[in-house]
């Protein structure tokens, strides 16, 4: 199993907002992402910066991040625009990381 990690740019003033709309997430995206392989996925929020980072196990060779041509994500990511910094199509600006240390 793969795990991946990225970042990801909150607005500022949004945390709440931002954790409320994922405490509410929709069964259906739940459902999507899961049927990817994706499992153990959090995302944690640097309070200084409006850094998001997020991390996910992957079984397979897609992630959450290649969903973006699905209807449920789209919507997802137009309910999500007007907290993130986003692309010209409303996907968040995704920033994958580089595993330097792990612990097992």
């Amino acid at each position: 199993m793969k795990r991946f990690a990225f970042k990801m740019k909150l607005k500022p003033g949004f945390a709440d907002e931002y954790k409320k709309r994922h405490d509410e997430i929709w069964p259906e995206l739940v459902s999507l992402i899961k049927s990817t392989g994706v499992s153990d996925y959090s995302i944690f929020l640097d309070e200084e910066t409006n850094i998001l980072f997020g991390v996910q196990k992957i079984a397979g060779d897609a992630g959450s991040q290649d969903l973006g041509s699905d209807p449920v994500v789209q919507k997802w990511w137009a309910y999500m625009a007007d907290i993130m910094d986003t692309n010209e199509d409303n996907s968040p600006v995704t920033i994958p990381l580089k595993e330097v240390f792990r612990l097992d």
